[in-house]
């Protein structure tokens, strides 16, 4: 492995974290508001919504990114193996992430199939993107503490991007629309695919490969997949970032329901009346309410993941990753007892719950990182690209499976878009969505940390080991 000087200038890690502020205009629209977009804007039953969002996204997830990742590990050109998939996807993505939320007047049985073509398109083409540009963190520097920095910068973009659509999407929907969802959903999506490419194109340009493998290393599929499974850290954080990205799609993608048809008006406009001077102003009481409730937790958000680096740096990714996690999970249990008056506590909690979550959200990133580097040091073959399948696996299983249950539990819960005033049993599910159900996955993913290996000190021994190694 070549061993180029290891450390970041300011201007590639703000080219790097762009690509990832450019894919989380789409994937944070995923998460916010596929299964919204899909019952209340295209028209689906509650029912078929879940079924494309679980099928195509299970698809996706176990076949698309594993081959992407086979095929990036194994390209060769003179900018590198990750950086030119940026490039080549990069205005594909922007083109289908519009038509997948376009609403063309087909039939019933049409909408259904043309939902499917352009969801799996779109997973495809995120997956041939994003999945490289994960990996380029890994060989971008070989250096644990810039690769903490590097993903500290990247999740200030992530936060960039989700600000944008928990905050203003919904509103900007109504106004671009004028009052059409489906019509100023298109518009706003036209926008954002153009500003998305423009963004990943920056990238590509910023960015370099530092970390190399040895021009002798050869291995198959077979080799490296047999690699994979026998790399416990790996199958830990691929079950591990599945788990969170469920209980992000799930709570995520409740919270609009959630306003729409739990939190009281009334109150929830009194409390926001000190607001109304100092913020933009919004098409009505949701779209104020939801913006103001996602803007606080990602502004707060930032801070944990400001501190985020400091604390992994002290001590140890896993340690810190999993009590900051346990900890914002008592905060999203904790809206389980909140009746629809209690807007204080209600806010309270998500600003809360998110400067914990905050914490980890650059962490996750870096582990993978990690396991790539464990890998190296237990075969002596770097496949960068593969290993971060797992978070491109979990991530696409994890909001395909959290996506789908918000459609199938507000379904068995008796949700009906049509209807203006929700019945009892609706809202019930809907606070129950984003309260106890949400919660599971993250507990489930912490009890997972127990088994994970890969502590302090084993980052140290094998940051040292590979460096010995590289030089000679």
């Amino acid at each position: 492995m070549t061993n180029s000087s290891q450390k970041l200038s300011v201007k590639e890690k703000v080219g790097y974290a762009l690509g990832d502020l450019a894919a989380n205009l789409v994937f944070q629209t995923l998460v916010t508001y596929l299964s919204y977009f899909y019952t209340d804007i295209y028209g689906l039953k509650p029912e078929d919504a879940a079924i494309v969002t679980l099928t195509v996204g299970l698809i996706a997830a176990f076949a698309f990114n594993p081959v992407v990742g086979a095929l990036a590990d194994r390209t060769n050109t003179k900018a590198g193996k990750f950086r030119p998939w940026i490039l080549w996807t990069a205005i594909p993505l922007g083109i289908t992430a519009l038509l997948a939320f376009s609403t063309p007047d087909f039939d019933y049985k049409g909408k259904v199939i043309y939902a499917v073509v352009t969801y799996t398109l779109l997973l495809l083409l995120y997956s041939a993107n994003n999945l490289p540009y994960s990996a380029l963190s890994g060989v971008i520097t070989g250096d644990m503490k810039e690769r903490n920095s590097l993903s500290a910068y990247r999740f200030i973009g992530v936060l960039g991007a989700q600000f944008f659509v928990q905050v203003f999407m919904y509103d900007l929907i109504l106004k671009a629309g004028d009052g059409n969802k489906a019509a100023g959903m298109e518009n706003v999506m036209t926008y954002l695919a153009i500003i998305g490419t423009i963004m990943l194109l920056i990238t590509y340009f910023t960015t370099k490969e530092r970390v190399v493998p040895k021009p002798e290393q050869k291995s198959s599929l077979k080799e490296d997949l047999s690699d994979l499974f026998k790399n416990k850290p790996w199958v830990i954080m691929l079950s591990l970032t599945t788990l969170v990205f469920v209980t992000l799609a799930m709570k995520g993608g409740s919270y609009v329901y959630y306003f729409e048809n739990y939190v009281n008006p009334e109150k929830l406009k009194t409390f926001l009346d000190p607001f109304r001077s100092i913020l933009p102003t919004f098409e009505n009481e949701t779209s104020f309410g939801l913006g103001v409730f996602n803007g606080g937790g990602i502004l707060v958000g930032l801070i944990g993941i400001i501190l985020s680096k400091k604390l992994a740096d002290k001590y140890g990714k896993r340690n810190v990753f999993g009590a900051s996690l346990f900890i914002s999970t008592l905060f999203i249990i904790a809206f389980y007892f909140y009746p629809p008056e209690a807007i204080g506590l209600i806010f309270v909690s998500q600003l809360l719950h998110m400067f914990f979550y905050g914490i980890s959200t650059p962490i996750l990133w870096t582990m993978i990182a990690d396991v790539a580097d464990f890998s190296e040091w237990k075969t002596n073959r770097r496949a960068t690209a593969i290993i971060f399948s797992a978070m491109m696996v979990g991530l696409k299983g994890g909001i395909s499976i959290g996506s789908a249950l918000v459609s199938s539990i507000l379904g068995f819960y008796g949700y009906d878009s049509q209807l203006e005033i929700q019945n009892e049993s609706a809202i019930i599910g809907t606070k129950l969505l984003i309260s106890v159900y949400a919660a599971i996955p993250f507990l489930m993913g912490i009890a997972l940390l127990y088994f994970y290996e890969i502590d302090k000190k084993m980052e140290l021994r094998i940051e040292k080991e590979l460096t010995q190694r590289r030089l000679n």
